[in-house]
């Protein structure tokens, strides 16, 4: 089987005698290979996955496609995963690395709680953007992210400068394993030290990553704070969900209430107002996380490496002064 399959890809180490006898045979049953099965063959064993945690989170679509750009300029095949925002996505790379035998896994986001109840089985490398794994301790996983918490602090840091000094929280958890808890713990940080109030239980509104739970999240935490005149959404498809839901409640923003996101998508460019936000890097980020993973296969074993990558607030039409 192993000398058919070289004489139909051309490999040069098979004596002429031979690849005359498998063409005859290929030639008397008109034999045509299935290139699906090829391609599939080829993607089970030999394809880089990448495991996007959630359906609806537009940084994540960025990420996605500047990797598969970098993989593709490398030569390498990406299969894209996408799963639920709450999936085990530890669970679902094992049973793919069982399956499908990836050359090396990217990861989209995750739990680190997961990955330390179940990522030692996996033995490829592996990368995680936008959480770290420093202190995780597996040799073959690394781990880009930005500073979230230094980020979140700039971001109330820059609302009390404009005045403001009642602020709402949209999104996330408080889990010390989640992306969110450290946004929110760089808000608390912020608000301790400027003096501002922050009682988690009123101010902030927990949501999934998309517009329309936003959306639902916003007009509840109006409801129970109306006094506030900002809402510090934690991705931009949250703050997106928010100042429709603000529109439809009678609101202007940013006369009437100010919204920061964070992410930087680019559609958030392109809103009414035009969106005040935290831009991750998205290019670098890709870059790192693809460049070290393709160092991880060819050379087997290394260290792993963990990084911040720095990041930039966007002041955009969405904040207003108050007076």
């Amino acid at each position: 089987m192993a000398t058919v399959s070289r004489v139909l890809n051309d490999h040069p180490d098979v004596s002429e005698e031979t690849r005359r006898k498998v063409m005859a045979v290929v030639e008397e049953q008109g034999f045509q290979p299935n290139t699906n099965a090829k391609h599939l063959k080829q993607q089970a064993s030999s394809s880089i996955a990448v495991l996007v945690k959630g359906t609806m989170n537009m940084l994540f679509a960025d990420l996605v496609e500047r990797i598969q750009s970098l993989l593709r300029d490398a030569g390498q095949d990406a299969a894209v995963y996408y799963l639920d925002e709450d999936a085990n996505e530890v669970a679902y790379a094992l049973q793919l690395n069982r399956e499908r035998r990836p050359r090396g896994i990217i990861f989209l986001g995750g739990d680190l709680e997961l990955f330390k109840a179940g990522f030692a089985p996996i033995t490829v490398p592996c990368v995680l953007l936008t959480n770290t794994a420093r202190d995780l301790g597996f040799a073959n996983l690394s781990s880009f992210t930005t500073d979230d918490s230094a980020a979140a602090e700039q971001v109330i840091q820059h609302l009390a400068g404009q005045g403001h000094r009642h602020i709402g929280f949209l999104g996330g958890n408080w889990s010390c394993a989640q992306i969110s808890y450290r946004r929110l713990a760089g808000c608390l940080d912020a608000c301790r030290r400027l003096g501002l109030p922050f009682d988690v239980d009123r101010q902030c509104e927990p949501c999934r990553y998309s517009m329309p739970d936003a959306y639902a999240a916003t007009r509840r935490l109006l409801a129970r704070q109306p006094h506030l005149t900002a809402i510090f959404a934690l991705s931009d498809v949250m703050a997106l969900g928010a100042i429709r839901a603000l529109r439809d409640m009678g609101k202007r923003v940013p006369e009437d209430i100010s919204v920061v996101g964070y992410d930087g998508i680019v559609i958030g460019q392109y809103s009414l107002p035009r969106l005040t936000t935290v831009q991750q890097d998205t290019q670098r980020l890709a870059e790192r996380g693809v460049e070290i993973l393709l160092r991880g296969i060819v050379l087997g074993s290394g260290r792993p490496v963990h990084e911040l990558i720095p990041f930039q607030l966007i002041q955009g039409e969405s904040v207003a002064q108050i007076l």
